[in-house]
């Protein structure tokens, strides 16, 4: 029997391979949430594993056991570079962490690992403290130990807004309930809260069905918030309850931002998203974005919602968004919706993914969000900086959350967009369980490709619980680790200025970042030495 040990948040464990990172010591600040690996071998096909956690003030410890996803292929030739695990190979990757309590079985010979979140119950007590775990196996008992310190700060309160695209429709198709039920209500409950749990603080709101990832001519499941109806006049009426449960919904959950569905279709702004009056379908990819009808739709539609959105008290909070990443060729579509729906919603901020300066440049686009790789013609140039990644960029070294990404790559997030000051993050992506524009639906715990069409794991970073319960992955605790690292640097800066905290990363981009797990968390280290000087 081989003895157990701590390593840190960021190896990811393969069976066939001792891992290293162990972790002796580390530190964080009174509210953060941190995370690391207990790591066990099985010599036999199961192992009975149970765990005895030491008391820690104003703490508690969530424990998930690592499974794996088979991954037919996950790296294209154009995906392809110099930091991938196993070389981006086919194979069973790392991903999914299943809640588990203090014992459960570990299954398959050879070294698996336990997940662990040590959580805030309200905030730490600060102070020094050696935590021991004492790990049962096999009727064995194993103590493994790591000395914390806990930094008496606390995380910024920064303002930064992040978003993933919450696909309610495929939560409905996964667990075959009818939209709108209390079952529906019930499940999307759970699965905001996971999102708000990792980070995720605004929440795709879909006024219509959105207009995303839909093949041209095809429909997804209507998931659609505003209720209409025609009057014998022809007038439009609109009803608020469904959209309003839903913000209200959502507030308790702790989410602080809602992100309005797009109100013409990706792609280039051509087309009305599917709206749904009376039963019946009334505008979809047949309708003209500006033909009149439409535009009279929306104007009505505008009349209502915006004092709706004022008397909620949410209105400061709402984004809305035109078309999904339009490109030059759409500029005069873009231009001219962008434009009337300013009008109609005035006062109300509008962001979309986009990543050519033209459409800020000519004043066009008023909060563009750009990938990752195109974010230094926008740094300095724009009044407030947001970013986005996706199945894009694809190698370069760029950060991202691939499944055969090493961790560091998806964790160094944080710190690169503190380096840019980025005020927002986009990625579209949460549940995504379709193939490639929705023509077919996947299970995530099979395919992690959408059907071979995108890098493994970029369409989801939850996968689907039992009884409507949102299963995390590996992929969205280091992305939440991420954030929080920007949110240390946010400390800092608010202690020591923003030159202090800048210091500490300004050799780091999109794609250049510490390489390993031990140099990227001395990083955070050194962040977190220089909080505990104040």
């Amino acid at each position: 029997m081989i003895t157990p040990y701590l390593i840190n948040s960021l190896e990811k464990v393969f069976p066939d391979e001792a891992p290293g990172g162990e972790l002796k010591r580390f530190s964080l600040l009174r509210n953060e949430t941190y995370s690391f690996q207990l790591v066990v071998a099985c010599e036999n096909d199961e192992t009975a594993c149970e765990l005895t956690f030491p008391a820690l003030p104003g703490g508690r410890f969530e424990t998930y056991s690592v499974e794996y996803v088979p991954v037919e292929t996950p790296a294209s030739e154009k995906c392809r570079d110099d930091f991938l695990l196993r070389g981006g190979v086919p194979g069973n990757y790392p991903d999914v962490l299943r809640p588990v309590g203090d014992r459960f079985i570990l299954r398959g010979k050879g070294f698996h690992a336990v997940w662990i979140d040590l959580v805030p119950d309200g905030e730490y007590a600060p102070g020094e403290r050696e935590l021991t775990l004492s790990v049962a196996l096999d009727g064995e008992r194993y103590d493994v130990a790591a000395a914390v310190r806990v930094i008496d700060a606390l995380l910024s309160d920064d303002g930064f807004a992040c978003t993933h695209w919450f696909h309610s429709d495929c939560l409905a198709d996964r667990y075959g309930v009818e939209v709108f039920s209390e079952e529906y209500w019930r499940i999307v409950e759970n699965f905001v809260r996971c999102a708000v749990k990792h980070g995720v603080n605004m929440i795709l709101t879909p006024l219509f069905t959105p207009p995303l990832d839909t093949e041209v001519g095809g429909e997804r499941t209507t998931v659609q918030l505003v209720d209409v109806s025609r009057g014998e006049d022809g007038s439009w009426r609109f009803g608020f309850d469904k959209l309003g449960r839903w913000i209200d919904m959502c507030l308790a959950c702790g989410a602080e931002y809602f992100e309005m569905s797009h109100f013409f279709t990706q792609w280039g702004a051509k087309h009305a998203p599917k709206v749904i009056a009376d039963g019946k379908r009334v505008f979809g990819w047949e309708t003209n974005a500006r033909g009149r009808k439409y535009s009279g739709f929306l104007t009505a539609l505008a009349a209502e919602l915006a004092p709706y959105l004022n008397a909620k008290g949410v209105a400061e909070k709402c984004f809305f968004h035109v078309s999904d990443e339009p490109g030059l060729d759409d500029l005069a579509y873009y231009k001219s919706n962008a434009a009337f729906l300013k009008k109609l919603l005035p006062g109300f901020r509008f962001i979309d993914a986009l990543s050519d300066y033209t459409f800020y440049a000519l004043k066009v686009a008023e909060l563009p969000i750009p990938c990752i790789n195109a974010i230094d013609r926008f740094a300095g140039r724009v009044n407030e900086l947001w970013t986005y990644y996706c199945c894009g960029p694809a190698g370069d070294n760029y950060i991202n959350r691939f499944l055969y990404y090493p961790s560091v790559r998806n964790r160094a997030l944080g710190a690169a967009m503190y380096r840019y000051n980025c005020k927002g993050f986009l990625h579209w992506g949460y549940d995504f369980w379709n193939t490639a524009l929705s023509r077919a639906k996947v299970d995530p715990y099979r395919d992690a490709t959408a059907g071979g069409a995108f890098p493994a794991g970029d369409g989801f970073v939850v996968y689907p619980g039992d009884d409507g319960d949102a299963v995390p992955s590996l992929r969205f605790k280091v992305f939440r680790d991420g954030l929080t690292d920007f949110h240390a640097l946010h400390t800092l800066e608010r202690l020591a200025g923003r030159e202090a905290a800048e210091a500490l990363v300004k050799d780091i981009r999109f794609n250049e970042y510490p390489r390993t797990s031990t140099e990227f968390l001395a990083l955070r280290e050194k962040i977190n030495e220089e909080i505990g000087k104040y």
